[in-house]
């Protein structure tokens, strides 16, 4: 049973990853904004009012640049923004590195629905530089401005009933306005293009910019021990990998795991594993440059699934009993099976992997029902709770940063880098600097 890597046409992949400059007249009015998927729905945002727009970013001074997703099977393009002021609990940060994630690259696609025109990126770390008006002083005292941060991709409000429950990783906020509207928790963005004001989306924070505006309790400080560009990934790789770790799967020492898809955060959850004491620690993909790659993460042994079936080998490694748990990092309708199939009787299926909008997964009831097969999504991390203790790991060392990132890209060449991804080129995790 083996999944396959995402067919290659080039002649899509030039035209969807080539990064381009948009001339300045050829921008969309706000009337013409767009979801951004086709067949998607839903309706577009409404339109920010003129006036809302004129004096929002007066007083900032300066322009700035982005990568802004339009549409589908659309290059990539940089354009000019006024940079973005912060409201009230919000930071403005000068971004130092942003990851290539596949969750932008769904979207980039047309796979998952989100309002377009956006800034994508959504793995940051940066420079303090400004805190909105009326912002706790709190929030002022714990990052001040010139301070080192990282910023987690889900972005809590910190009020909502998720949040005063510690479950940020569901909060209200961030699904209802951010995935759903493309804005922050006021209903509006902070991205409006230098040439007309028009407003643009943003997905998460819209990372891939020279700064960007976030939410306070989505960041956490950053050492000076730990470099900007490699500890962008922490935001969402790392995050995503303990989310999974931590609340889903909950690993135990001498735990045995299977995970499937060893991308950016597939390979992040073999080091988390690691770390939290698993045993058998199984690596499943199809190509043999991540699986050597895997060894290095944590890895106790490898599958490669287009060579054999790799339900059948993760049992005969674990004695026919299959694992304590498995974790689907990839998003396909034939790995989710693979998953579930992995695991032992009370065993736990941890699915990450986004995929493409209205994709099903297909599951055994009967053994589901008799053999108390648990299957668990899992998002993210809690950014107040498990920023802090991600950046942790990666500053005692136990979390090998640099060895997390095997591609490194300039701000110019981000469209090359989300081809890289597309194409299966990036071995574990890339970033681009925009130092």
């Amino acid at each position: 049973m083996a999944f396959a890597p995402i067919p290659r046409r080039a002649s899509a992949a030039k035209n969807l990853f080539s990064l381009s400059r948009l001339s300045l007249g050829s921008s969309p009015s706000v009337r013409s904004l767009q979801t951004g998927a086709s067949g998607d729905d839903r309706q577009p945002p409404p339109p920010l009012s003129p006036s809302s727009i004129a004096g929002y970013h007066v007083s900032s001074g300066g322009y700035m640049r982005g990568a802004v997703y339009r549409e589908p099977n659309q290059p990539l393009t940089i354009e000019e923004f006024h940079i973005p002021r912060p409201k009230v609990n919000e930071v403005l940060i000068k971004t130092k590195a942003c990851g290539v994630c596949h969750s932008d690259l769904h979207v980039m696609k047309g796979e998952i629905p989100f309002s377009s025109p956006c800034v994508i990126g959504h793995e940051i770390t940066g420079e303090v530089v400004e805190h909105g008006p009326l912002t706790d002083h709190k929030i002022i005292q714990r990052f001040p401005i010139g301070s080192r941060v990282v910023g987690a991709f889900i972005m809590p409000c910190g009020t909502c009933s998720y949040c005063a429950k510690g479950h940020d990783d569901l909060c209200e906020d961030f699904f209802a306005f951010n995935r759903a509207k493309g804005t922050l928790y006021d209903g509006e963005t902070r991205l409006f293009l230098r040439h007309d004001d028009s407003p643009v989306y943003m997905y998460s924070m819209g990372g891939m910019a020279e700064y960007c505006v976030t939410p306070a309790h989505g960041l956490a400080p950053l050492p000076e021990s730990l470099p900007y560009s490699e500890s962008a990934i922490l935001g969402c790789a790392v995050f995503t990998a303990y989310g999974a770790m931590a609340h889903a799967a909950e690993i135990r020492p001498g735990d045995s795991i299977a995970v499937i898809g060893i991308g950016g955060v597939g390979s992040s959850c073999l080091q988390i594993a690691r770390a939290f004491g698993a045993s058998d620690i199984i690596a499943v993909d199809v190509q043999d440059d991540k699986l050597e790659k895997a060894k290095t993460l944590g890895a106790t042994h490898t599958v490669n699934a287009a060579k054999e079936d790799a339900v059948e080998r993760i049992r005969e490694i674990t004695g026919g009993m299959g694992v304590d748990v498995a974790v689907e990092a990839l998003g396909r309708p034939q790995t989710f099976m693979q998953c579930t199939l992995s695991v032992k009787d009370g065993g736990k299926a941890v699915m990450i992997g986004l995929s493409k909008a209205g994709s099903v997964g297909e599951i055994d009831i009967n053994r589901l029902v008799r053999r108390k097969i648990k299957v668990i999504g899992s998002y993210g991390g809690r950014a107040r709770q498990d920023l802090p203790k991600v950046v942790k790991l990666a500053e005692s060392g136990i979390f090998n940063l640099t060895n997390a990132v095997s591609s490194k890209y300039k701000f110019e060449d981000a469209g090359k880098a989300f081809q890289d991804l597309n194409e299966g080129k990036i071995v574990s995790r890339g970033v681009v600097e925009i130092l």
